[in-house]
């Protein structure tokens, strides 16, 4: 394999006779950088993230609770009614996307939970009498 198809050497600069130049940007503008500074860099931009993210998050929240029209009677909408509005009627199409987010909305999300535990195989069989008697 050429050198050139390395991975993560392909962009770096060369000299005129194909050797890697030291402290050469691998990209315009960019530095190799040390492991510090790359990890600086990170922690920089996953807070840029997380601020956009925590931004958008709050311009919803205010979206929600904002009159954002009026009902045929007159009374004022906010976003959040409109947006169940919206899901009711898309879940009487039938579209289960919104039916599952009306049931989520309402608190009623269904848990993934897996406990994992020994069990002694004399109380696996009484819990399954029961349940055969109570016909659960």
């Amino acid at each position: 394999m050429p050198k050139e198809e390395k991975k993560g050497r392909k962009q770096a600069q060369r000299d005129e006779k194909g050797r890697f130049i030291k402290g050469a940007t691998a990209l315009p503008g960019k530095r190799f950088g040390t492991g510090d500074e790359r990890a600086a860099e990170a922690g920089r931009r996953s807070g840029e993230s997380r601020r956009e993210k925590a931004d958008l998050r709050r311009l919803c929240q205010l979206w929600m609770e904002e009159d954002v029209g009026t009902d045929k009677d007159g009374s004022k909408i906010t976003g959040g009614q409109m947006m169940v509005r919206v899901a009711v009627k898309e879940v009487a199409k039938g579209n289960p996307k919104f039916w599952e987010l009306l049931r989520d909305t309402a608190g009623f999300k269904p848990v993934d939970k897996v406990m994992v535990a020994e069990v002694d195989p004399g109380v696996i069989a009484e819990v399954e009498q029961i349940v055969k008697e109570t016909g659960v």
